[in-house]
């Protein structure tokens, strides 16, 4: 059953990214202009995983906007919830997703929910479970925070990021964009680069995916981009360079780490391949694994005005549900 009130939970959600990048850029250029707006209305900010950047600017976007937030840390400082139906609960797992979720959204008016893949179940993670089941449950608008296979909030931040400096630095040409494969010591998610890939897809820029052999993306999310497995022959000509990790997708490898390869670190060097190109990254990242100090540290690294971005994101995406 698909619940009745509206999502953003990817970009499918959105009927013109133009017009939705327009909107934001005038959110960020006057962000109290709506401080009226969500007076008297409440956020519920759902976390099953840790959170820095999202769970700080999703509350700065709706003070913004005048909105009361509280934020819920499952299985710390609330219950730890069971998703499946039909379960018999005697074990770890305390409330049921059809009380708890009701029980958030009978309290707020909007629910934001974070929750990663547990790149165990393969089939749990590309059924967006935790996510579905608040939909389902909670009878209340939903706002992605991060789900197992995107996090549309960060690449929202991410095209708004790449339009400020297209336009400050007057790039008239299509953008070359390059999402590339970068070395980590644990198996991350796919759902950045999942979720970056869908979007600018979507935007006015050309899009090149580098990674080793074996780490090949859901062609959900990657039909219609160059994929390669050389990351220099990638790099060179690029305008921006996002570098993020992420495990094995294919199913006999579903979450696992494959290589560890330090040739695909981000380097200097590296991004002398580039056309003077702008380094890119969610965060958090881990310095000299995926990328080079002399990077992350550089003129060209846009991670801090990604992040702040990430308040404007969410603003523009409250705002419009607000409204």
């Amino acid at each position: 059953m698909k619940s009745p009130f509206p999502a953003f939970t990817s970009v499918q959600d959105i009927d013109d990214i133009s017009l939705l990048l327009e909107e934001s850029l005038h959110v960020k250029a006057t962000p109290l202009a709506w401080n009226e707006l969500g007076r008297d209305k409440t956020l519920a900010l759902v976390f099953f995983n840790s959170s820095l950047r999202t769970r700080l600017s999703s509350q700065k976007a709706a003070w913004n906007l005048g909105m009361n937030t509280m934020v819920v840390n499952v299985g710390t400082e609330s219950w730890k919830l069971e998703m499946q139906d039909g379960a018999v609960m005697n074990g770890d797992t305390v409330e049921h997703i059809k009380e708890g979720a009701a029980v958030i959204g009978a309290y707020s008016d909007i629910i934001g929910v974070r929750a990663f893949a547990s790149l165990t179940d393969k089939v749990a993670d590309t059924n967006e479970q935790t996510l579905s089941q608040f939909q389902r449950y909670a009878q209340k608008p939903i706002i992605s925070l991060e789900s197992a296979l995107r996090h549309p909030l960060q690449s929202f931040a991410d095209l708004i990021t790449i339009e400020e400096v297209r336009r400050k630095e007057k790039i008239h040409h299509r953008p070359k964009v390059v999402l590339t494969w970068a070395p980590h010591p644990k198996a991350l998610p796919q759902a950045v680069p999942n979720s970056f890939a869908e979007w600018m897809l979507g935007a006015d820029v050309e899009l090149t995916i580098a990674h080793p052999a074996g780490y090949e993306l859901d062609e959900t999310f990657t039909a219609g981009a160059r994929i390669v497995y050389n990351q220099d022959e990638a790099l060179r000509g690029a305008d921006f360079v996002y570098a993020k990790n992420w495990s094995a997708f294919q199913n006999d490898h579903y979450g696992k780490v494959l290589t560890n390869d330090a040739s695909w670190t981000i380097t200097g060097a590296k991004m002398r391949l580039t056309r003077e190109g702008k380094f890119m990254h969610c965060l958090p990242t881990r310095r000299n694994v995926e990328v080079a100090d002399e990077v992350l540290d550089s003129p060209s690294s846009l991670v801090i005005q990604q992040a702040q971005n990430r308040v404007v994101a969410a603003q523009t995406i409250l705002k419009r549900m607000l409204e």
